[in-house]
């Protein structure tokens, strides 16, 4: 099998793409989608959120943490976010870690301001003008109302999986220029806005899942994989756990036909046409920082107080 090798993971948005990879208008208008999967069903008038999470720098980044940043908090029912750190910085001599761990932390200070109340795109839209560091990142956000809703706005591969009676009803898409060139907040001009952001309203039920994570997570981990490991876990600390280690495992395997090998195929990266000729074929998971929230949708009354976690 041939080794999955694409260059530059995560690629930094450069104002002066090439004529085969446009660059997205910045004034996109943001599109907005309703998931509701059953008109008819009863939905409890107070839910919230039972969060686990868990980080895995990739391999090289182990000393300084890794790119990715996130936080949880209990505000207003439960609100989400991860951001991912573009890699591509690192090529200018930026520590892409800095703009990531400061959009999150900005976020997490702003969930309390009256403007961003149940509106994950205005937390975005806050949070990115208050950010300084020079850099970007992808970026996820969820809110949880107390009448189970929950609103999401997304900016690149981040992604998200609501899981209820062992499937997966509701999943986010990425949004990319190109192949490993996601859409992305940035410090400079030519990136994206909260604007250019999907923002989609998903009402939930008593005992729904949760699956947010960085690409890290979704690069490596096929859906039914994250089906059997948070239904098999009690405990949602536990299935984030289990997840982040599963997918570590699945990125070092030179074997193993992750998601992004085989989206990588699709887009026409394979092995030379002689090792096809010998059945050979592009293997292998994605190297990368791995962030993984596991979220339970439970009755407010038995809700547990997991107040902020920022890393």
């Amino acid at each position: 099998m041939g080794r999955l090798s694409i260059p530059h993971p995560h690629r930094l948005l450069l104002p002066s793409p090439s004529p085969l990879h446009p660059s997205s208008d910045a004034s996109t208008i943001p599109r907005r989608s309703r998931f509701s999967p059953s008109a008819h069903r009863q939905i409890r008038s107070e839910l919230s959120l039972s969060c686990g999470s868990h980080l895995i720098p990739h391999p090289a980044k182990v000393d300084k943490g890794g790119e990715d940043a996130f936080f949880v908090t209990n505000h207003n029912g439960g609100i989400l976010a991860v951001a991912d750190g573009v890699s591509g910085w690192a090529e200018q001599s930026i520590d892409p870690a800095l703009f990531s761990q400061e959009l999150m932390a900005n976020a997490s200070g702003l969930v309390v301001d009256e403007e961003v109340s149940y509106d994950p795109q205005a937390l975005m839209r806050k949070a990115h003008a208050a950010t300084s560091s020079v850099g970007s990142a992808t970026v996820i956000i969820a809110m949880l109302e107390k009448d189970a809703t929950l609103k999401v706005a997304n900016v690149g591969d981040c992604g998200l999986r609501l899981i209820r009676r062992g499937q997966v009803v509701f999943a986010t898409s990425p949004q990319e220029h190109y192949f490993d060139c996601p859409y992305q907040l940035s410090s400079e001009k030519i990136g994206q806005t909260y604007q250019d952001a999907m923002v989609c309203t998903v009402e939930l039920m008593e005992g729904d899942i949760v699956v947010m994570g960085s690409d890290g997570l979704f690069d490596n981990v096929f859906d039914h994989e994250i089906i059997s490991t948070v239904s098999g876990s009690p405990e949602v600390a536990e299935a984030a756990k289990i997840l982040a280690n599963l997918a570590s495992n699945h990125s070092k395997d030179p074997n193993f036909d992750s998601p992004y090998s085989m989206e990588a195929r699709s887009r026409g990266f394979d092995v030379p046409w002689w090792k096809k000729i010998l059945g050979r074929k592009l293997t292998g998971g994605k190297l990368d920082d791995i962030t993984v929230i596991v979220g339970r949708i439970i009755s407010s009354s038995d809700s547990r107080e997991v107040g902020y976690e920022t890393t």
